[in-house]
């Protein structure tokens, strides 16, 4: 597919612009890691030379806790959190460049949350460039694993259920317990300078200073 140069943000020859949710399918089945495709509300492109070479998507965190965890619940539906960062070569800065400016494309006022898998030895470095705010490990946890559901996320068998449920729903036998890996969570403030400033002093996690790659 072609892609139209977009008129809302250039930088070293890349655009980005907003793109289809369906735009993004093939990029989180063929080039993603998780091969699931989220929950989709916002989503964008980087165009370079009119080629699509990388997408960036936002949606609603499956976790209320999680909405209601970071500023409190008068601010959980501002939450929006970047789930998917995918890019086709990943050039040097094209994934700082695609989430800067895709952030400045969200509604305002938001809180976008965003992590990075420990288990996949990722940092978070692209959010450390794009100078979102720090707040360490999210908590350990064990997940429910179904017998004969194993190549699904737990996410899919037990959305909206509680552990005891899911228990509940496919059997004692059936269900197994797995360590969830840890994931550096990240936050972007998107308002006037006064709400952030709210949205700051609302924040119920410790901000901490950026973690860096173990080089031994």
């Amino acid at each position: 597919m072609h892609w139209q140069p977009s008129l809302l943000t250039e930088n070293c020859g890349y655009s980005v612009q907003a793109i289809k949710a369906q735009d993004c399918q093939w990029w989180m089945m063929n080039l993603h890691y998780a091969k699931r495709i989220p929950s989709i509300s916002y989503a964008f492109g980087l165009i370079k030379d009119g080629t699509l070479v990388g997408i960036v998507t936002y949606g609603t965190p499956p976790s209320s806790t999680l909405c209601k965890g970071i500023c409190g619940p008068d601010y959980q539906a501002h939450v929006l959190e970047l789930n998917r960062l995918v890019l086709k070569n990943n050039v040097h800065n094209e994934a700082s460049i695609l989430v800067s400016q895709s952030l400045k494309l969200l509604p305002s006022p938001s809180i976008i949350v965003s992590f990075a898998d420990s288990a996949q030895n990722h940092i978070g470095y692209v959010y450390q460039a794009t100078n979102f705010i720090y707040t360490g490990l999210s908590a350990k946890f064990m997940d429910p694993q179904v017998k004969g559901l194993e190549h699904q996320h737990h996410a899919t068998y037990a959305h909206g259920l509680s552990n005891a449920e899911v228990v509940a729903k496919y059997g004692v036998d059936n269900v197994t317990w797995v360590e969830r890996s840890r994931k550096h969570r990240y936050l972007y403030f998107i308002g006037s300078k006064s709400q952030k400033r709210t949205y700051k002093a609302a924040l119920r996690y410790q901000v901490q200073s950026y973690p860096k790659q173990d080089k031994r």
